[in-house]
């Protein structure tokens, strides 16, 4: 049987740190946290692979290595207030709430927030709300944040949810399309907003953005 502790321990030290992760309180938070509580049970033995894990309906879990360099990017601390557009499996979700004073997740898959809510609760996270909502359709865009993760890409980048930045709010989002697409985070100041290039990536399209001639907001 799989140690689960160590395998936890050659995440961080095999594929986050090397990944540039350096930041203490995110590498303590992956390390506290169980990644293979997020997963189906046959699909444990990969939860701490450096892969990206199907979790149904053509959605993968992000590269640990991605998830790290995501915490790390955005500065989360307790006093913030984060949106997450795309809950998925609930383990970033996870990340987020151990890191912020609350996170308000977004799916579309009703599943998918019926099983984040059961792996949040077993992990005893209480300050997260789950939502049924289309982030380009039906998100409430009067709500400010500190910060907001989009996991999944856009075609190319349009000032979609910046204005929902509290001042000095961040903004994560995955821009282009495969092969070539890069995570960019934007920073809102007293000037304006500041857009920064991080690292290439790959990520499936966030749903409804998929072909540029049909995007629309």
């Amino acid at each position: 049987m799989m140690n689960m502790d160590e395998a936890r321990f050659n995440m961080i030290e095999q594929q986050i740190r090397p990944c540039d992760v350096l930041d203490t309180t995110v590498l303590q938070t992956m390390s506290d946290l169980p990644r293979d509580a997020f997963v189906a049970d046959e699909q444990k033995a990969l939860a701490y692979s450096d892969i990206q894990l199907p979790i149904g309906h053509g959605e993968s879990m992000m590269h640990p290595r991605i998830e790290g360099r995501i915490l790390q990017e955005l500065a989360i601390v307790n006093e913030d207030s984060c949106l997450e557009i795309g809950t998925g499996s609930g383990y970033l979700t996870a990340c987020m709430a151990n890191l912020a004073k609350d996170v308000y997740s977004i799916d579309i898959h009703e599943d998918f927030l019926a099983l984040a809510g059961e792996r949040l609760a077993e992990q005893n996270i209480s300050n997260v709300t789950l939502a049924k909502v289309d982030a380009l359709t039906a998100l409430d865009s009067t709500q400010h944040y500190d910060v907001i993760v989009v996991t999944g890409s856009i075609p190319e980048y349009l000032p979609l949810f910046e204005d929902m930045l509290k001042p000095n709010g961040r903004l994560y989002i995955t821009v282009g399309t495969a092969p070539i697409q890069h995570a960019m985070l934007i920073t809102r100041t007293n000037d304006g907003f500041v857009r920064s290039s991080l690292f290439e990536t790959e990520l499936k399209a966030l749903a409804g953005t998929k072909a540029k001639s049909n995007f629309v907001f």
